[in-house]
C-alpha cells in the first residue's frame, strides 16, 4: 500500500500559488433552508457577522 506521510501532504497544501486557490463559497442556514453567504444584502451580512456560536462545552462550564 502506497501511504503518502501526512506532512508532504500539509506542505504540499501551504506551497500553493494564489492563482491556483480557488475562492471558499460559505453556506449558512436561514429560516430552516440554506443559502449561500454571498447572495445576502448588506444587513444580512452584518447580522451573520454578529452571530454568537452556542458551545455545549462552554454552557456546562457556568
Amino acid at each position: 500500500m502506497n501511504h503518502i506521510p501526512t506532512t508532504t501532504v500539509r506542505d504540499a497544501a501551504l506551497d500553493l500559488r494564489d492563482d491556483e486557490r480557488q475562492p471558499c463559497e460559505i453556506w449558512t442556514r436561514v429560516m430552516g433552508y440554506h443559502r449561500p453567504l454571498a447572495s445576502f444584502n448588506k444587513g444580512k451580512k452584518g447580522e451573520f457577522a454578529d452571530r454568537l456560536y452556542f458551545s455545549e462545552a462552554q454552557c456546562a462550564l457556568d
